[in-house]
């Protein structure tokens, strides 16, 4: 395995062992996503030359969508793009209402340097990178600070032209967030910045240094997403991967918002297509069912059609440049796998790594994963995650720690409903199960 800094893998396993998916390092312990690599690493040149991509990813629950959007997160960062992973909820961020959309944006914005929200650095960064162009061109002296403000605010609106044809009102919060910081007014800058990253209830006193009125509506959204765009390649990312995650939530709304939304999203596929969003990748994930479902994308003949995709032949020569591709999910051997991964990643960590690997060596890999596989109904697709978890925080764990422990005689699988998510819980009708896993089974 590549070497892995103690502070990286530390992060790893700490997510792992809480259950949750590890915000990087993903990379260490990939199983069965090497298929896509390609297509993945085309789709990132693809934004990088100016272009932009749409793909929609489908899987069962369980079957690794939000790790394998997380993957291709850090693939993006790696080419220095900026991210953002945007959750689709009915109450919290609804699909149909794009203002709010574009604000969950700003809100989950990171880069390679930056954790969310990273709009602030990329605006200040934007702005430095302005100055630094106008300086470079030899018409303004760096001691001359009105000039080099006047001619900051004219490669603005050069850089931002194509924006200000259908929303001004982006490039006038960028003048007055840049008056208000220039000036030491603080909590001005900061109440514009709010109000270019979406957020409603600006104070009317700051939006009237800025020039703008109102909240951000539907329609301005994605002008706005548009100047974010050219903000970010300006200031050296010269992408945006934007993943609008669970969409299938949307069955679930009343049929008026479904429908809304799913004109919404046709909405973005069109523009993405037509060249608006220069430097997005944007990629959606959802179940077969709200793919091929009466209460989904079906719904919209015009979506449907657009994200057509022939499933019924081998899934061995599914298309991954496809508008459409689906994940697998897990199977016994491929849970294995992913812990043989794992284990060898903890293992490098370890006083005694021979010990981790010994104990903790494939043959008891399997007896694990089909352990937790038969707890949850036999549904290994929907294991990967209390495998994991168990696998770190109840064996490795105690390996590690303790010289006298052994899993195979001093270890028994519980699963509890309390640690399930609701599909795993659906998964399984017992309240709590004992499984052994010792030597004489």
């Amino acid at each position: 395995m590549t070497a892995v800094s103690p502070a990286r893998r530390r992060e790893v396993i700490d997510a792992l062992r809480r259950g949750a998916v590890p915000s990087a390092g993903l990379d260490l312990f990939a199983v069965g996503l090497d298929r896509f690599a390609g297509a993945v690493g085309e789709d990132l040149d693809t934004v990088t030359a100016g272009g932009s991509v749409f793909k929609a990813v489908r899987g069962e629950y369980g079957s690794g969508k939000t790790f394998f959007t997380r993957w291709i997160a850090e693939r993006a960062k790696r080419a220095n793009f900026a991210t953002a992973e945007v959750q689709v909820s009915e109450n919290e961020t609804p699909l149909h209402k794009l203002e709010t959309v574009y604000r969950r944006l700003t809100e989950r914005l990171t880069t390679s340097t930056f954790p969310p929200s990273a709009l602030r650095p990329v605006v200040d960064g934007w702005f430095y990178a302005l100055e630094e162009d106008v300086l470079a061109a030899g018409d303004v002296a760096a001691e001359d600070a009105d000039a080099l403000d006047r001619a900051v605010g004219v490669l603005l609106d050069q850089r931002l032209a194509a924006v200000n044809r259908t929303a001004p009102a982006f490039a006038a919060a960028l003048r007055g967030y840049r008056t208000a910081a220039l000036a030491g007014d603080q909590a001005t800058a900061d109440a514009v910045l709010a109000w270019l990253g979406g957020q409603p209830h600006v104070a009317a006193s700051a939006r009237r240094v800025a020039g703008v009125r109102g909240d951000l509506d539907h329609f301005a959204a994605l002008s706005f997403l548009q100047g974010l765009l050219a903000v970010l390649r300006d200031s050296g990312h010269p992408g945006l991967l934007l993943v609008l995650d669970e969409v299938e939530t949307l069955q679930r709304v009343r049929s008026d918002a479904r429908d809304k939304a799913l004109n919404a999203l046709r909405q973005l596929i069109d523009e993405v297509h037509s060249g608006r969003f220069p430097g997005l990748y944007l990629v959606i994930t959802g179940t077969p069912a709200f793919y091929d479902g009466p209460q989904g994308v079906q719904r919209l003949a015009p979506l449907a059609q657009r994200l057509a995709v022939d499933f019924t032949t081998d899934a061995r020569f599914d298309n991954p440049r496809a508008v459409q591709i689906r994940l697998a999910g897990f199977t016994v051997d491929s849970l294995v796998e992913l812990g043989g991964r794992v284990r060898d990643l903890y293992a490098d960590g370890s006083a005694t790594p021979d010990r981790v690997r010994s104990l903790v060596d494939d043959a008891y890999l399997g007896q694990l994963a089909q352990a937790v596989a038969g707890g949850l109904g036999g549904k290994v697709g929907v294991a990967p995650r209390l495998f994991l978890k168990k696998l770190v925080g109840e064996v490795l764990d105690r390996v590690d720690q303790f010289d006298s422990f052994d899993p195979r005689q001093h270890y028994a699988l519980t699963l509890s409903t309390a640690e399930m998510t609701d599909i795993e819980r659906n998964a399984t009708r017992a309240d709590e199960i004992s499984l052994d896993l010792s030597a004489d089974r």
